[in-house]
This record gives structure tokens, C-alpha cells and sequence, in this order.
């Protein structure tokens, strides 16, 4: 039995297919396919049922998967612990975030990361909430930054930081251009509302907030990003939520930011790793230095 059919067979098993797991592992589907024969006549027993296009594990294959998971989690946890002898002098951290945390949260944390482990490689990168959580799944990040709570029993998760939300207006042409008191949801009723498109986190927790105080808001256009929302705003066309963090982004964007009235609507950024995965010591020492960044703390050594 060779550790890269255990892999292929944990491959196939995450993604269902001889195809995609072929892809996954940058192997030919052939090749792939004739190593999982070779395991199956080690076996003595067939671990897939091959169901036209579908596949899907025989009895043996789900027992065989139990046994396969702790074989590479073992490897990992000697890898991880022979990169904690290193000392941090080399290694790769991959960390995923979403696009309205990325801009506010990662800059300060690359940059300190740097300066303190300029031998470890860092990889980021910027996705929305579902493609972030699959690729943490598939092994292709070691953390990710989301926002909270994630409903995943396959994913750990631990707060960052919680914000309030601020509410975005016009600063030259709407009627509280010059309001200096507090704003209830409750008011924004019939305002045009702005929103990121379908697939931002960040849009289903504003919709969210105005479900739980039943408003309805008049949902006049839908962006990509923020910076988009923003100049929309700026151009004196209807009003958004945003979190605190993106304030000093668009201070001079034509924009007012104004505060709501208690209870505030709030949102919580995390990161996040898969279970059955321990960080490895340069995505720890990562984390730690998020933590720095984004609170004002002292990094702990790693």
C-alpha cells in the first residue's frame, strides 16, 4: 500500500468524483484510477460502486475511509511538528478572507508578518464565504477569515473581533446630511438601499438585521463590492450598511456616516480552519499577529 493511493482514495471519497479528484491531485485520471485498482487487489475488496457517472463508497470503502483519515492526519501532525522544530525559519501559510474583510483586516497583518517571519511564504486569497469554506475543506487554505457564526460541524471557528454596522448617506444632497444623533433601522424603511449581490455574506446579514427589526427595505441596486456601493452613495443615490472597519476607507468619499440607536446591529469576523487540521506553526504565528493587528495586543510568540 503506497500513501499516494490513500490520498487519491481520501481524494475521490471529499469529491465524488475520479475526475475531479484526479484534478485536484494534478495526476492524469487514468493513472489515478489504475492506483485505486492496485489498492482494491491489495484490499481484497472493491471500495467504490461505480455507478455510471456516479460513485459511491461500498461498506469496506467507509470503513477503509476511518483508517485513511488517521493515516494522513498522522503525516500532517509529524509534518506540523517538524516545521515547529525549524523554529519558524521556513515553511507556507495559505489564508483565504472575504472580500469585505480583506481590505480592512490583512494589510497591517502581511506587513507585521513580514517583518517578523520574512522567511515564511505567504499566499492570500480574496473569495466569497462558500468557495473559502470549500477550499479550507479540499486543503487549499490553512485559515480563513469569514464572518460569524459559520453553521459547519467540519469547521473551527474562532471570533476575531466583533463591530458595529454604520449606516452610509449622501454627505451633500440627503435629508440627513447634517443629523448628528444616532439612526434607527426603523427609519431607513423607505430609503433606496444598496446591497452587495447574492453570495456576499455581508448582504445576508444586513438582510437579516431588517428582518429581525421588520423592515423592508427598497432594495434599489446591487454591486460587487463596496467600492462600488460607495460611489453610488457618493453620487447621491440611495443609502447602505457597512461595517465600522470600511469607515475609514470612505471618509472623503462624498459619504456621512451615521451611528444606530441601541441595540446596535452588529457583526462578528472569525477565522477559521478545518477540524480535522491543525494549524501549522506559521498560520498560528499568523493568527497571532491578526490578533495584534486588529486589537491593539502584543503578538504572542510562536
Amino acid at each position: 500500500m503506497e500513501l499516494r493511493q490513500v490520498r487519491y482514495f481520501m481524494a475521490i471519497c471529499r469529491h465524488r468524483s475520479f475526475t475531479r479528484a484526479a484534478e485536484h491531485e494534478r495526476v492524469a485520471q487514468p493513472s489515478l484510477s489504475q492506483q485505486i485498482r492496485k489498492l482494491e487487489d491489495e484490499l481484497g475488496a472493491r471500495l467504490f460502486d461505480r455507478l455510471g457517472r456516479k460513485i459511491r463508497l461500498t461498506p469496506f470503502g467507509e470503513r477503509f475511509r476511518e483508517h485513511a483519515r488517521r493515516v494522513l492526519d498522522e503525516i500532517e501532525d509529524a509534518r506540523v511538528e517538524m516545521q515547529e522544530l525549524l523554529g519558524l525559519r521556513r515553511g507556507s501559510v495559505c489564508v483565504g478572507a472575504i472580500p469585505t474583510v480583506a481590505p480592512s483586516l490583512l494589510p497591517a497583518a502581511i506587513r507585521k508578518f513580514a517583518q517578523v517571519y520574512p522567511e515564511i511564504k505567504l499566499n492570500v486569497r480574496e473569495d466569497l464565504t462558500y468557495s473559502l469554506m470549500s477550499q479550507l475543506v479540499e486543503g487549499d487554505l490553512d485559515l480563513a477569515l469569514l464572518s460569524l457564526p459559520i453553521d459547519r460541524r467540519d469547521l473551527v471557528c474562532e471570533p476575531l473581533l466583533t463591530e458595529e454596522m454604520v449606516l452610509a448617506v449622501p454627505a451633500g444632497s440627503h435629508r440627513w446630511r447634517k443629523r448628528t444623533r444616532p439612526v434607527s433601522m426603523q427609519e431607513i424603511d423607505r430609503e433606496p438601499v444598496l446591497l452587495l449581490k447574492d453570495g456576499h455574506c455581508f448582504r445576508d446579514e444586513v438582510l437579516e438585521i431588517c428582518r429581525k427589526t421588520r423592515v423592508k427595505p427598497e432594495v434599489a441596486f446591487e454591486g460587487g463590492q463596496f467600492d462600488t456601493l460607495v460611489a453610488m452613495i457618493g453620487a447621491g443615490f440611495g443609502v447602505t450598511l457597512l461595517p465600522e472597519m470600511a469607515r475609514r476607507h470612505y471618509r472623503r468619499a462624498g459619504v456621512k456616516f451615521l451611528e444606530f440607536k441601541s441595540p446596535k446591529p452588529l457583526r462578528t469576523v472569525g477565522w477559521v480552519r478545518l477540524k480535522d487540521r491543525l494549524l501549522n506553526p506559521g498560520a498560528r504565528a499568523f493568527v497571532e499577529i491578526l490578533k495584534a493587528t486588529s486589537c491593539g495586543v502584543p503578538p504572542r510568540e510562536i
